[in-house]
């Protein structure tokens, strides 16, 4: 896609929930530190007492829902719209929002079906009494219902709904906002990448599938998420929630406002097929692709946020393009190994990990890459490192072939 816009698009507020931090200051700290939270998963419609079929992961806790949500609406909202609305106040509040005429802001929430959880819980709850299932429910299965919610605290006035992207998701988000604002469409626009509430149901489709990580390292959880070591074997799932602000330079004059990184170029290019498996073909095409669009040359780039799930096959056809793609000098560390894989929340998450790195010139350390499987790549292994990011790509893919990729600049 051809430049749309000659402004420059920026990136001007940020939230973040994780397992392992709430509010960017924390997660920065946290990521910088190393620090994971993985355990066996124990949430209710998500936990399954089965020796025989161990689920890791990361779970939120003690999440801090922002004063004014009103008890009634945390009643009826789901896991994702709570962690959603929490997360937005913080990127709200970063970018001074209440100061933007709210019919000139959109919002764009990335992910689909992801209350699964949720709703195996109600069912469950009024599987014998459904002339008493609470009529709330009529709206809230929906995901439209997170920019219901969100708008109802947040007056967002120019549009809002969602785009899905399978892994992709969070990403995707971030990339359509960004063409939003670029085309004049809204002057601000948020991007979230949705919590996705697994309940135990996806997650035994995902087992099943050799998706998600096996019982390898049931008794010892911290080991499991390795993306890209050579001893991996399949994704470990993590609840988290990220929030992007993009919008125009010439906006972005709002006492207090500092933006973050500009938002040079993106893509996004189908593999052609519903399965699973990933393409090299792909991600190479949205490499070059948001490579020319950002008027930049391989060599630029200082910095990598790959996808980095920790599948077999996914790990393996990443780190390929990336080679082909000649990024292989530009530093590289893998977000999802300390809070896991967000499926549609990973790639705004990683957008946010991305921009806090380049604000702190610092790069977080990497857990479980003992072995990489390239040992030719510039990783950030075990120890965070100091680096000031001039220019950054972010990689992100999912199921049914799509690939995206974004590439950032310092501001």
């Amino acid at each position: 896609m051809k430049n749309i816009s000659l402004a420059k698009i920026l990136i001007t507020g940020v939230g973040v929930t994780t397992a392992i931090a709430q509010g960017k200051v924390n997660f920065l700290e946290a990521i910088l530190a190393g620090k994971s939270a993985f355990a066996e998963l124990n949430r209710p419609g998500r936990k399954i007492a089965d020796a025989n079929l161990r689920l890791l992961g990361c779970e939120i806790d003690n999440l801090v829902i922002p004063d004014g949500i009103a008890e009634k609406d945390l009643r009826t909202a789901s896991w994702s719209a709570q962690v959603g609305v929490s997360t937005l106040d913080e990127a709200w509040r970063d970018a001074r929002l209440d100061d933007v005429d709210p019919c000139r802001i959109g919002l764009i929430v990335g992910g689909s079906n992801f209350q699964q959880r949720e709703l195996v819980l109600i069912q469950e709850k009024y599987a014998d009494r459904t002339h008493f299932l609470r009529p709330s429910y009529g709206t809230t299965f929906l995901d439209s219902d997170i920019c219901g919610l969100c708008t109802q605290y947040f007056p967002v006035k120019g549009f809002a709904h969602t785009v899905g992207g399978a892994s992709a998701s969070g990403q995707l988000a971030v990339i359509e906002a960004s063409e939003a604002v670029a085309s004049g469409r809204v002057d601000v626009c948020i991007a979230m990448g949705a919590l996705m509430d697994l309940s135990h149901w996806e997650c035994r489709g995902l087992r099943a599938m050799g998706a998600m990580g096996s019982n390898r390292y049931a008794n010892e959880p911290s080991l499991a998420s390795r993306p890209f070591d050579r001893d991996r074997d399949g994704f470990i799932f993590g609840e988290s929630c990220g929030v992007v602000v993009i919008e125009k330079e010439d906006t972005a004059t709002r006492s207090g406002v500092s933006p973050y990184a500009k938002v040079l170029g993106w893509a996004t290019r189908m593999d052609g097929n519903r399965n699973p498996n990933p393409s090299k073909e792909g991600e190479l095409s949205v490499i070059w692709e948001s490579l020319a669009r950002s008027g930049l040359s391989p060599p630029a780039i200082d910095y990598i946020n790959p996808h980095g799930s920790g599948s077999i096959a996914g790990d393996d056809t990443e780190i390929s393009a990336i080679r082909e793609a000649g990024l292989s000098h530009a530093y590289i560390n893998t977000t999802k190994s300390l809070i896991g894989h967000g499926l549609s929340a990973a790639g705004a998450v990683e957008v946010v990990t991305t921009v806090l790195q380049m604000r702190a010139g610092m790069l977080h350390p990497s857990r479980n890459l003992e072995s990489p499987i390239d040992s030719n790549f510039n990783w950030v292994r075990e120890k965070s490192v100091t680096h000031q990011i001039e220019y950054a790509i972010a990689l992100s893919m999912g199921f049914g072939g799509i690939n995206t990729a974004l590439c950032l600049g310092r501001c």
